[in-house]
């Protein structure tokens, strides 16, 4: 029985380890270029492909934002963009 609990704690422990890497960043700035439905680029360069499911909130050039992304191969991926004051 406590090699079965040990095996299973070992099991649990491994298997969260990558959930961790896996958790969305944050970012902040000013829109430098938005095209609706590709890409948005910050003023300090950070560049963003957009996921199919992004609802544009009405992003304009130069407004502040922040958004949530994800690495999906070498591309940053925006999951959320919202507009911040």
């Amino acid at each position: 029985m406590r090699k079965l609990v040990v095996t299973t704690v070992a099991a649990i422990l491994l298997a969260s380890g990558p959930m961790a890497f896996a958790a969305p960043h944050q970012t902040t700035g000013s829109i430098k270029q938005f095209t609706a439905g590709k890409s948005l680029v910050l003023q300090d360069g950070s560049t963003f492909q957009l996921a199919k499911t992004f609802k544009d909130p009405g992003l304009k050039v130069g407004e502040k934002v922040s958004v949530t992304w994800d690495m999906s191969g070498k591309n940053k991926i925006a999951e959320s963009v919202t507009v911040t004051k």
